[in-house]
């Protein structure tokens, strides 16, 4: 599916159809025909927030359109050995080209259309020219090649520290930093602390195509921009275009600089031992700052005096709070209607049973997606592993009713029917260490009277009480099976006609 959120996004923040091509992955064509819907429709960035991914697509693209026959492209390899002999043209090869498709029975290109892909491969093989970028417009971000090193005090061994370098392309102004690994983690913290080092976010970010930054779906030539970087970009309010594979000359500034950084900074460190990260980025922050005021060989100024005096001012600034890391994850949403997110139970409204969710977690929330709209949102379970996090309103009606009981309710419910049954109502309570557990066995307590009586009940307690103090449910209801409450309830009624009388009677005794 076209990334049509995306897209109307980058064109909001007035990025050309090529550049928002490069960022989504797409075509230019794409881009088009998303923004011309997007205009036809009168949809514009921000959407509103009930619009889903596919909402959004049948809203631009009411009908689906006709499958289109595939065409056969040229040999293009075959087509540059051939245009270089004398006499062969384009005409030629595209009439022996309409010979090989009827032969073959597949859709021909028509000439214009020949010639044009032929002209698209050809530029790919042409030298690149230089590009004047301008102020504030991009930033190019990647990994150093050579690692700095961090010595053990106690065992004296040597762990590499990985430098991140973020330069930007006007003034060519760094931003230096060391890590401890080149995990997702570090790539979005160094980009956090890169943005209020230089005190502003430049309108494009052009990283490598490492791993932390797209996922390349077993394709190293249709690379995806992975979910959190993606997130990040959107909330500093700039746009993505990772550099194509194996093209060092997208990112020529952070290339070079790398080198030059390499040389400057990570080399001129080697012979100083550093026991610490902070430590090290203590040296290198030094060092950095060297660098930017060095004086350009064929340009006026310094690094730092470009930047200060053309680029800063052009620059977005900052967001009100940083990017707070998160972790995008898949989850099935369980029949209980909660989703498992490190050994912690989270809720989802139940008509989500057996659904894929995603989920979005960070050190204090966890946020349920399906298909781009939050269905949930629960603050983050800490401590004891196996912790339920439940929203009442995400339960089926029958479970809500069942949530309704409580210790309160049944002490009230028992004493109403007599004090007896109050107070076996108040053991079989207290005989959990949990309450809730004992809230089935008060139910069925109650539930006697629809079988017996209220009168049958209360006697029947008042009997278990009178031989254990913690009478259990089964306790009163093998003395109602057995009728034994009625026997005990003759006798107590005797004794109150005669007190002194023998309530047993002499036959008792007899026998």
């Amino acid at each position: 599916m076209t990334k049509h959120r995306e897209i109307l996004r980058l064109s909001s923040m007035g990025l050309s159809q090529a550049a928002i091509a490069a960022s989504c992955g797409v075509s230019k064509k794409s881009v088009s025909k998303t923004l011309k819907a997007a205009r036809e429709k009168d949809v514009s960035w921000p959407l509103d927030k009930s619009y889903t991914d596919e909402t959004l697509d049948r809203l631009l693209f009411p009908k689906a359109a006709q499958p289109v026959t595939p065409r056969k492209m040229p040999d293009f390899a075959y087509i540059r050995r051939e245009l270089q002999r004398n006499g062969v043209n384009k005409k030629l090869l595209w009439t022996e080209y309409l010979e090989e498709c009827r032969l073959s029975g597949e859709m021909p290109l028509m000439y214009s259309q020949f010639c044009y892909y032929i002209q698209q491969d050809e530029q790919k093989r042409r030298a690149t020219m230089h590009i004047d970028r301008k102020p504030g417009e991009q930033v190019e971000v990647d990994w150093a090649g050579d690692p700095a090193y961090i010595i053990d005090p106690d065992t004296g061994e040597a762990t590499k520290a990985f430098v991140f370098v973020g330069v930007l392309s006007y003034s060519q102004y760094p931003y230096v930093e060391a890590f401890l690994n080149e995990q997702q983690s570090a790539w979005i913290a160094a980009h956090i602390h890169m943005y209020e080092y230089f005190g502003g976010v430049a309108k494009l970010l052009v990283p490598d195509n490492c791993a932390t930054a797209v996922n390349h779906g077993g394709d190293w030539h249709d690379p995806r921009i992975n979910a959190v970087y993606r997130e990040m970009a959107e909330h500093y309010g700039c746009a993505i275009i990772p550099a194509r594979i194996r093209a060092p000359k997208d990112k020529p500034n952070v290339e070079g600089s790398v080198g030059k950084i390499s040389t400057w900074i990570t080399a001129t460190l080697r012979n100083e031992q550093f026991f610490s990260l902070p430590e090290l980025n203590a040296a290198i922050r030094e060092k950095l700052y060297d660098f930017a005021n060095k004086p350009f060989q064929k340009r006026e100024g310094s690094r730092y005096s470009v930047f200060h005096e053309e680029e800063l001012p052009l620059l977005n600034p900052l967001p009100l709070h940083p990017y707070e890391l998160a972790e995008w994850k898949q989850a099935t949403v369980q029949f209980n209607y909660h989703i498992a997110i490190d050994s912690m139970y989270y809720s989802v409204p139940f008509e989500y049973i057996k659904r894929k969710v995603d989920v979005r977690v960070t050190d204090t929330v966890v946020e349920i997606f399906y298909k781009n709209t939050r269905i949930a949102s629960h603050r983050r379970l800490r401590g004891r592993k196996g912790q339920y996090s439940t929203i009442t309103e995400h339960m089926p009606a029958d479970h809500q009713r069942y949530l309704e009981w409580n210790g309160d309710r049944f002490r009230k419910w028992g004493a109403q029917i007599g004090t007896n049954t109050g107070a076996v109502v108040q053991a079989i309570l207290s005989s959990q260490r949990v309450e809730q557990q004992s809230y089935r066995s008060c139910m069925a307590l109650l539930k006697l009277t629809e079988k017996y009586s209220e009168k049958r009940l209360e006697a029947a307690c008042k009997l278990a009480l009178s031989y254990t103090v913690s009478p259990s449910y089964k306790n009163i209801k093998d003395i109602l099976a057995s009728g034994r409450d009625k026997a005990f309830a003759d006798d107590a009624h005797a004794a109150e006609q005669n007190p002194h009388a023998m309530t047993r009677g002499a036959d008792y005794y007899r026998r």
